[in-house]
């Protein structure tokens, strides 16, 4: 599974920075032939390919209504706003989920972080 997706960083709710896993955003209302869920991703950045974890979804967790494609990128370091990216989905890693709490939804995150860096 590799899916190409292009697109403008935009501002966010800067959730991500909360829980330890800053990330840049794109619209994802129009990414209709990808389905929600948390991705092993490749991001290139000023011609630098980072690895990276991708979450498409409206973040149930967290009261969210806009489907975002929301992306943290290992090992980077610097704003993002307004530049255009390309990212590559490598592997569906899950579903998107609901949580009942922040702390479940961070401990997830770990594990996800943990299985997107061995793809």
């Amino acid at each position: 599974m590799k899916k190409t997706i292009k697109g403008k960083v935009i501002h966010g709710a800067k959730l991500g920075r909360q829980l330890g896993f800053p990330t840049a955003n794109l619209d994802a209302s129009r990414l209709s032939e990808v389905d929600n869920g948390v991705y092993a991703a490749r991001i290139k950045v000023a011609g630098r390919n980072y690895n990276a974890m991708a979450n498409i979804g409206t973040r149930p967790s967290v009261d969210g209504h806009t489907r975002l494609l929301e992306i943290h990128i290992f090992n980077y370091r610097g704003s993002l706003y307004g530049r255009y990216v390309k990212i590559n989905l490598l592997k569906k890693i899950r579903d998107e989920q609901r949580f009942e709490s922040i702390e479940a939804l961070k401990e997830q995150l770990l594990r996800d972080a943990e299985e997107c860096k061995r793809e």
